[in-house]
């Protein structure tokens, strides 16, 4: 490699905005977790007693929010240590592991309470419908509570969001138990408690695949949602003096700290240095992307040949990289 190889975007690793932030509000995660906590089991006792599936599917559904700031407190704090020895970018990907264990449970969890509901809707028991009203308006209150706590903390962090989702879900949810409360006190129609248990287990499935699916993208290293890769290189072969771009990797370190990672060809005559500053420019200000590593050399005389796109003699500067990964950029028509 030249001696215009590596370097990092402005400010260095000092400059970069973390997923899991070291400084975020602690005390507010501490604060919902004590209200979730608190309700949850006296939510349990009233479910059993009342004899309501709905009470105890949100208390089930309040066990994974406690669980979720629990696992966020803990991800604060590994995310905090500094890299060292093997772990390169330190343990900022703790918060994707209890991510994915959140978003798995929250689909084993749903699964047993759709089992139940359906069994329930066959053959429904007698349900008290004063408690479970009584216990479900506690919570509309408790999970207002707690939303506005957690909306204090830092909410970058995947985990952080994820709670502050499923304590808006849990919201709804209860909202739909008052509702089943009040058609079984002014009904009698018992089946209105697994039904609206039914609605909690759709909140449920619909959260736990998406903490999946978002963490699911991070460990594959899959370009951040809101990046087009393909987009990406066009843009940057688009600047002055560049002639290529190849080699090209986006990915997400954790949830809100993107990297990136590229070679870059540009003219004979043209400044490497003042190339690799214009394009962490645009990378930072139009992407917020900071933590780059760029490989920036002249292009030989071989890529500087007009050629047909996509011909494989051209394809990428066979004195740096022999078989580059991905499709290769230029200022022409090329396939993607």
């Amino acid at each position: 490699m030249s001696d215009h190889g590596h370097a990092h975007g402005p400010g260095g690793h000092a400059g970069h905005s973390h997923g899991v932030s070291a400084d975020a509000d602690r005390r507010w995660l501490a604060a919902a977790l004590s209200l979730i906590t608190v309700f949850m089991a006296a939510e349990v006792v009233v479910g059993i007693l009342a004899g309501s599936l709905a009470l105890l599917s949100d208390a089930a559904h309040m066990l994974t929010d406690a669980a979720s700031i629990v696992l966020a407190l803990v991800a604060m704090r590994l995310a905090a240590r500094p890299a060292r020895g093997g772990f390169t970018y330190g343990l900022k990907r703790a918060e994707i592991l209890s991510a994915q264990v959140n978003g798995l449970t929250l689909l084993l969890l749903g699964a047993w309470l759709a089992y139940e509901a359906v069994r329930r809707l066959i053959a429904p028991p007698d349900v008290a419908g004063g408690p479970m009203l009584a216990t479900a308006l506690t919570g509309i209150v408790v999970n207002v509570a707690a939303a506005w706590c957690i909306s204090k903390a830092n909410r970058t962090s995947l985990n952080v969001e994820g709670a502050y989702q499923h304590v808006l879900n849990d919201l709804f949810a209860f909202i739909g138990t008052a509702v089943a409360a009040l058609v079984v006190l002014l009904t009698g129609f018992e089946r209105a408690d697994p039904i609206a248990t039914l609605v909690v287990v759709a909140l449920m499935a619909k959260a736990g695949y998406g903490l999946l699916r978002d963490s699911g993208r991070i460990f594959l290293e899959a370009a951040p949602a809101d990046v087009d890769p393909d987009a990406l290189g066009d843009r940057l072969v688009a600047r002055p003096d560049v002639v290529e771009v190849h080699d090209l990797h986006v990915w997400q370190i954790t949830s809100g700290q993107a990297a990136l990672s590229a070679h870059i060809l540009v003219e004979h005559g043209g400044d490497c240095h003042a190339v690799r500053r214009a394009l962490e420019d645009v990378l930072h200000h139009d992407y917020g992307i900071t933590h780059t590593t760029l490989q920036v050399d002249h292009a030989s005389e071989r890529v500087l040949q007009v050629a047909p796109p996509g011909d494989p003699d051209t394809a990428g500067d066979p004195a740096h990289c022999e078989a580059p990964h991905g499709p290769v950029h230029r200022g022409e028509p090329h396939p993607h």
